[in-house]
């Protein structure tokens, strides 16, 4: 698990005030870090551009170059003259080496890596139309593309200018920022590597309520008892609506997910794998609900009120977000797990008093709107669906960054819901059983090795097996 920040100038503030580093130190060390992953993957003597802004950020190119300049052949575009006193300094020296210095305006080279050092952090609105243009144009040199800190037009918020600059690999200084992983920025950050300023990052870094999952956070629920039966490993039971199909295909992940008994809960004549169990009535030995994947309107409010009433910790995703008086007797439960994707929570904050948004709205500030939710409902985990999927519970925020486009496929948020009350009927606290189905739901579906075009829920399901 790694840290977020919202901004690190406090922590550089630190690093000068308690551990006597300069700027021009913790410079030098950002720089360095640069190169050395350059000459780590590049040969000798390839062609570097490197496009430096007028600040700090353009200084750490500017510095780049001078560290590369003999071994490589490099050039600097100075895409605005220097103002920042580092910028000014890092832009003597390379000049002092006589590097090439390239007029903004002039037909860009042609290179074998590209870096971007024009803005880096702290960037709002958009780029004005030179600047716009010139970008345009660094995005369409073909070669490795490098941002330095942050891909300049990625703004605080994690949204993306227009033009923003499309990296490879973003080499960030100090610590990871926040706003690299909104939804939107996926597309813009590549790889993400975190360079030390010249001290390592536990003593840089300090607290914060946000954190990146790894997947060594994901804790499998392996069997290690000998002495066990079926009853062992808990038993879930779903609420099968109208739509069966999606309540079946979660507690088939269920099953999959270590849950040693799955049953489907409904009052339709419905044909189901035959591991998987059907009654009208909630099982006595139950020891998690799932409720929401294709609901619909097959409960009436006895059948519902006699489903829920128990304090079973819960899982509840899709229908359930529309559906307010279930959800506000839902929210009411201790340990509960919710699913929804963007649609779904615009709907939960507009039912629940705290926001009536659009989902475009939502899209740019869900750090935002997560915080807002789990402060008004601290007893509830909220796992927000996306390509980062968030999870927060009280004061506690996690961001799995580990999602990929072959999810983008109907079921695949059934199967995931499935995998969380697998857990829960399994022992997990609500906040574990979240974290752990999630990274291996992405993990399941970064292992799928057809095309990435057709994954289904059953490949998903099956590929559990490989965790």
């Amino acid at each position: 698990m790694q840290k977020l920040f919202d901004e690190v100038s406090s922590l550089d503030k630190r690093c000068y005030a308690e551990f006597a580093l300069s700027e021009e130190i913790l410079m030098e060390h950002a720089a360095s870090g640069i190169a050395q992953y350059i000459r780590s993957r590049f040969s000798k003597n390839s062609r570097i551009l490197l496009a430096c802004g007028s600040a700090n950020n353009g200084a750490d190119g500017l510095a780049c170059a001078r560290l590369l300049h003999g071994d490589y052949r490099v050039s600097i575009i100075e895409v605005k003259e220097p103002k920042s006193e580092m910028a000014k300094l890092q832009s003597l020296r390379a000049k002092a080496l006589q590097i090439p210095i390239l007029d903004v305006n002039e037909e860009l080279l042609t290179c074998d890596v590209l870096v971007d050092a024009v803005i880096g952090t702290g960037f709002e609105g958009e780029f004005n139309t030179e600047l716009s243009f010139f970008m345009q144009k660094l995005n369409d040199i073909q070669a490795f593309k490098i941002a330095c800190d942050v891909p300049s037009g990625l703004k605080s918020n994690g949204e993306v200018a227009k033009n923003c600059f499309v990296a490879d690999v973003s080499l960030t200084m100090g610590a990871l920022k926040k706003s690299m992983f909104l939804d939107e920025a996926k597309d813009v950050v590549g790889e993400i590597q975190v360079i030390d300023l010249g001290i390592p990052r536990r003593i840089y870094e300090q607290t914060t309520n946000w954190n990146l999952l790894d997947l060594d956070d994901m804790k499998l629920p392996h069997r290690t008892k000998k002495n066990s039966h079926k009853g062992s490993f808990g038993h879930l039971a779903l609420a099968c609506g109208n739509k069966s199909g999606a309540s079946i295909m979660s507690a088939q992940a269920a099953l999959r997910f270590g849950s040693g008994l799955v049953t489907l809960v409904g009052f339709e004549k419905i044909q189901i794998p035959h591991a998987i169990m059907y009654s009208h009535e909630l099982p006595a030995n139950a020891t998690a609900l799932s409720i929401g994947m294709g609901l619909g309107d097959e409960f009436s409010a006895f059948e519902m009120n006699r489903f829920l009433e128990n304090t079973l910790p819960l899982v509840g995703d899709a229908d359930i977000f529309h559906m307010p008086t279930l959800l506000h007797k839902i929210l009411k439960r201790k340990d509960i797990v919710l699913t929804p994707h963007a649609k779904e929570f615009a709907a939960l904050l507009k039912h629940t008093s705290l926001a009536e948004i659009s989902i475009d709205e939502l899209q740019k500030n869900r750090f935002k709107y997560v915080e807002l939710f789990c402060q008004h409902f601290p007893h509830a985990v909220l796992l927000l669906k996306g390509a980062n999927v968030i999870i927060g519970q009280k004061e506690s925020f996690f961001i799995n960054p580990h999602g990929t486009s072959v999810l983008a496929k109907g079921g695949s948020g059934d199967v995931l819901s499935g995998m969380i009350g697998a857990l829960l009927a399994q022992g997990y606290t609500a906040l574990e059983a979240a974290a752990t189905a999630s990274l291996a739901h992405t993990k399941s579906a970064c292992g799928f090795r057809g095309a990435s075009f057709s994954l289904t829920p059953d490949d998903l399901i099956r590929n559990l097996q490989n965790l």
